[in-house]
C-alpha cells in the first residue's frame, strides 16, 4: 500500500541545468531522442497461481500485474455484462517516496486511468462473461504492483495489465445449490479480448514534450499528459497530471505523438502475447479432447442399458431351453 509521499528528493541544480540544456539540443540524459521509448520486456505467466499475470520492464521501471476471477451478481444497470475491477499498489521497496499504508491519490489515479481506458474502448468482452443473465457473471479482478519506480508508471502498468488480461484463462464454473463455485483445477476458455489498449505518457519540460519520461525527468517536469490508445487507432482516454499547463497546440502535438508512438507498445505486446495466447488456446483444446476421449471410454466401459440386458437374458434363456430340449430328445431316442 502507499500514502502521499512525505519525502520528495530534490534534484541538484547542476543536474537540472544539464538536463534542460541537453533538452534544448533535442537530447536526453540517457541518450534517447525526445520521442524514443526505453527498452520493453514483457514476461507473461509470471505468477503461476494467478488466472493470468505478466511482468513488464520499461527501462528500469518494473510492474507486475495479476488477474484473479470469481463469480458474482452483475450490477443492476448492466445485468448482461461481467465485472472488471482494477486496483494498484505501490510497494514501499519500489521507491523512497512510497510508504506503507492505504493507497494514496497517486495509486488511485493510476488504477482509475487504466480501468476507464479499458472500459471506454471495451477492451474486455464483458458481455461474454455472463453465466446466468442478471444472476451470475464473472468478475475480473486486476491487481497492479509497482516493484521498481524509475518513471512512467502509467505506460508500464497499462502494458502489464493488458498482457495479464491476454494471458488470463477462465476456470470452470460449477453449479451448486445456492449458485456457482469456481473450480480452479481446470480451465474452460481464454478471457475474451476485443481490443488491445496501451498508454503513452508525455512530460513537458522547458517547452519540450518527452515520451516515456524517467524518474529524474518527472521530477523536473512542468506537467504530464497520459494518452490511452487502442489497437484500432482510437483514443481511449486522456489524463493530465502536474501543476503546469499545456497550450491547445501542445495538446494536439502530444496526441499526435501518442498515436504514433503507441505502435511501439502495441507491436511488442502483439509480438509477445499473441504466440503465448495461441499456446494457451492449444493447451485448452488438448485438455478438452482428452476429456472427450475419457468420457467416450467411460461410456463404452459402462454396462449395457437395462433393455439391452433383458433382451440378452431372453436370448440366453432361449438358447438354454433349446439345448435342454435337444438333450431330452436324444435321451428319449436312446431309450
Amino acid at each position: 500500500m502507499s500514502v502521499t509521499p512525505s519525502f520528495q528528493p530534490v534534484m541538484p541544480k547542476l543536474k537540472r541545468y544539464t538536463l534542460e540544456t541537453l533538452l534544448s539540443r533535442g537530447v536526453r540524459l540517457d541518450g534517447r531522442r525526445l520521442d524514443e521509448i526505453r527498452k520493453i520486456e514483457i514476461v507473461p505467466g509470471y505468477v503461476e497461481k494467478a488466472e493470468g499475470s505478466a511482468l513488464v520492464r520499461l527501462g528500469q521501471t518494473v510492474v507486475l500485474a495479476g488477474v484473479k476471477t470469481d463469480i458474482v451478481a452483475p450490477f443492476p444497470d448492466t445485468p448482461n455484462e461481467g465485472v472488471l475491477v482494477v486496483h494498484a499498489e505501490f510497494v514501499p521497496l519500489a521507491s523512497p517516496t512510497f510508504e506503507p499504508g492505504p493507497p494514496d491519490e497517486n495509486a488511485i489515479e493510476l488504477a482509475r486511468v487504466i480501468d476507464r481506458s479499458l472500459r471506454e474502448i471495451r477492451a474486455v468482452a464483458l458481455d461474454k462473461l455472463v453465466i446466468e443473465p442478471g444472476k451470475h457473471v464473472w468478475r475480473i479482478y486486476v491487481d497492479i504492483y509497482v516493484l521498481n519506480h524509475d518513471g512512467n508508471l502509467f505506460d508500464a502498468s497499462m502494458l502489464a495489465t493488458m498482457a495479464a488480461l491476454m494471458a488470463t484463462r477462465l476456470p470452470a464454473p460449477v453449479k451448486v445449490e445456492d449458485g456457482y463455485r469456481v473450480d480452479r483445477t481446470k480451465y474452460t476458455m481464454l478471457l475474451p479480448i476485443n481490443h488491445k489498449v496501451v498508454s503513452v505518457t508525455l512530460a513537458k519540460i522547458s517547452g519540450k514534450l518527452l515520451v516515456d519520461p524517467t524518474y529524474e525527468e518527472e521530477q523536473v517536469a512542468d506537467t504530464r499528459l497520459v494518452v490511452a490508445v487502442s489497437d484500432d487507432g482510437r483514443i481511449a482516454g486522456m489524463q493530465k497530471t502536474g501543476m503546469g499547463d499545456l497550450t491547445y497546440k501542445e495538446v494536439l502535438t502530444a496526441v499526435s505523438i501518442a498515436l504514433n508512438r503507441a505502435n511501439v507498445y502495441l507491436e511488442e505486446l502483439s509480438r509477445v502475447m499473441e504466440p503465448y495466447r495461441e499456446k494457451l488456446a492449444k493447451e485448452l483444446e488438448e485438455v478438452k479432447e482428452e476429456s472427450a476421449e475419457a468420457k467416450e471410454q467411460q461410456i463404452v466401459a459402462e454396462p449395457a442399458p437395462r433393455k439391452e440386458r433383458l433382451e440378452e437374458e431372453v436370448i440366453e434363456q432361449g438358447e438354454l431351453a433349446e439345448e435342454e430340449s435337444g438333450t431330452s430328445t436324444e435321451e428319449a431316442e436312446r431309450e
